[in-house]
């Protein structure tokens, strides 16, 4: 049987940092308020002109690079983001373009922060089906361009940028399996409002339920596999709110240090953030081939799922 896994890791990062402090000037915050709430201590704003696009093709460069491959090896680009500069065309069909490639499939999905989680499926199955060899999957936000910056219990939580992995066939499980679901009755707690351009949330109820969900999608990761909480290495969850992330270990029965977690530098990158901090956990040499990772997301929609991973 053909299985599929994780060739190659990339990601990027804009150069300005936002701190908490910074925040405190326009706003009526304070670094205490944030970090007990959330985790967070900073997050990277992307450059004037700066686009998902841009950041797309940086992470995709080092990912290619990381694997061994070129642009021409591809023959899917999968992107996933709900912050593209514009509706039309694609973000991945403009990144053919960077890289002069074509005759393939490029197309971007949304599912907001769990847009990561749902391309991985669709590569995933794509893979083992003989379809694909060669595949990018990319998260790419510019969560900065619908931000308000007058609301304090959203201003806080966001930030930019891209994480990207190549995936290939192979002859043993990597992507071992991967699981998505979505619930719309929830639409009202989490949304992007169209008449004024920006996020929108009640954060307390979000919190709520996605406790609960996330606690349900590791049982269910861990039953389609038969495997017990002692067999995940490493958590990787969306990096959201850390007390969120916590929680989720604790199901887990493990602990603080056996998590990634990028939300205290990097904030909320909604489908960007499970590939970043992916490759972050790589880079920090905490990750490493062979072990099994655990990553789950939870987004407006609401959308959720997971990935368990041997990396």
């Amino acid at each position: 049987m053909k299985y599929s896994r994780i060739s190659g890791t990339g990601s990027y990062l804009p150069e300005k940092v936002l701190t908490n402090h910074d925040i405190e000037k326009f706003v009526d915050t304070s670094d205490e308020w944030i970090q007990e709430r959330t985790g967070i201590k900073s997050r990277h704003i992307a450059a004037d002109g700066e686009t998902a696009t841009d950041m797309a093709a940086q992470a995709l460069q080092r990912a290619l690079e990381n694997s061994g491959k070129t642009a021409q090896d591809l023959d899917l680009i999968i992107v996933a983001t709900c912050t593209a500069h514009c509706r039309f065309p694609s973000i991945a069909t403009q990144l053919q373009n960077i890289y002069k490639v074509k005759n393939f499939p490029a197309f971007d999905l949304n599912a907001a922060c769990s847009g990561f989680i749902y391309g991985l499926n669709l590569v995933d199955t794509m893979v083992r089906s003989g379809q694909v060899r060669c595949a990018a999957v990319i998260g790419t936000e510019h969560m900065s361009s619908l931000i308000d910056w007058s609301d304090r219990s959203t201003c806080v939580l966001f930030g930019d940028g891209a994480g990207a992995v190549i995936v290939e066939p192979s002859n043993e499980a990597g992507i071992i399996s991967t699981h998505i679901h979505a619930d719309g009755a929830h639409m009202d707690l989490l949304y992007h409002d169209a008449a004024s351009g920006k996020i929108v949330m009640e954060g307390n109820k979000v919190f709520r339920v996605a406790v609960k969900t996330l606690e349900r999608i590791v049982d269910e990761t861990l039953d389609a596999n038969k495997l017990d909480r002692s067999a995940v290495d490493w958590l990787l969850p969306h990096q959201a709110n850390l007390r969120i992330m916590l929680a989720t270990a604790q199901k887990l029965d493990m602990t603080e240090e056996q998590v990634i977690i990028t939300v205290d530098e990097h904030g909320n990158t909604s489908a960007a953030s499970i590939p970043l901090a992916l490759d972050v956990g790589i880079a920090r040499g905490q990750i490493k081939r062979g072990e099994v990772l655990m990553m789950e997301s939870f987004g407006a929609g609401f959308t959720w799922g997971s990935a368990l991973v041997r990396y």
